[in-house]
């Protein structure tokens, strides 16, 4: 793994794939890191792309600052990418990954090529708000703090996060996981809508896509990034 200074903390990251290669960066969900995407990132690595996966703050080797608003992930991944050189960049973001996706790419649009959602909630306020979690016993691979700050922004998001979904004027794809995914899918279809001439597409493997069924996410992953 390497590590980065980005907007003000060290991020680390893994890559794959030669370097003079056109880039891709994986975004993952809340509680996983940049390995997640291992098997996902050895496929496009042959394409070939030069693949980044850095783990988001909070999360796995990455710095736990004990902040997690969803604008300073998003600002950690525009210097990432800033620093590392490697703007425009194609973007696949899975969940949590997806929204600060969607904020970076309403924000800084010269800076992504092409975007893939995959399993990707609304930012809209939840009918139900989510009751505080209880923190599991013994050691985690990401902050409990980063938990209860971003199930606070789930249940009060920004609005103007969903205000401006519509600036998102890149080529994009939404993944959604079918009836079997906690996230309800009226709410990926919506991200779907709101951003201009999305394309959706739902693989009935439940909010782990790419994952459960990696060659069904690869199969309309890859086309669409060529």
């Amino acid at each position: 793994m390497d590590t980065v200074k980005a907007n003000g903390i060290t991020l680390a990251y893994r890559t794959w794939g030669p370097e003079d290669a056109p880039p891709v960066v994986l975004l993952h969900c809340r509680g996983a890191d940049g390995a997640d995407w291992a098997p996902i990132a050895e496929r496009l690595a042959t394409g070939p792309r030069r693949v980044y996966a850095p783990d988001l703050r909070g999360h796995g080797v990455s710095e736990w600052p004990g902040t997690y608003a969803l604008d300073e992930m998003r600002d950690d991944i525009r210097e990432f990418l800033t620093v590392l050189g490697i703007a425009p960049t194609d973007v696949i973001a899975h969940s949590l990954g997806g929204l600060v996706a969607c904020l970076l790419a309403q924000q800084a649009p010269d800076l992504v090529r092409r975007l893939v959602l995959e399993d990707v909630p609304a930012p809209l306020p939840l009918d139900l708000p989510r009751p505080p979690a209880e923190r599991p016993d013994g050691d985690l691979p990401f902050d409990w703090a980063m938990v209860r700050a971003t199930d606070g922004q789930r249940n009060a998001p920004d609005p103007v996060w969903w205000d401006h979904m519509g600036r998102l004027t890149m080529p994009t794809l939404v993944v959604g996981g079918g009836p079997r995914s906690l996230i309800p899918q009226e709410q990926v279809a919506a991200v779907a809508e709101r951003i201009p001439g999305a394309r959706l597409v739902t693989v009935d493997a439940g909010h782990l896509v790419h994952e459960n069924r990696p060659e069904e996410f690869l199969a309309v992953v890859e086309p669409f990034l060529a």
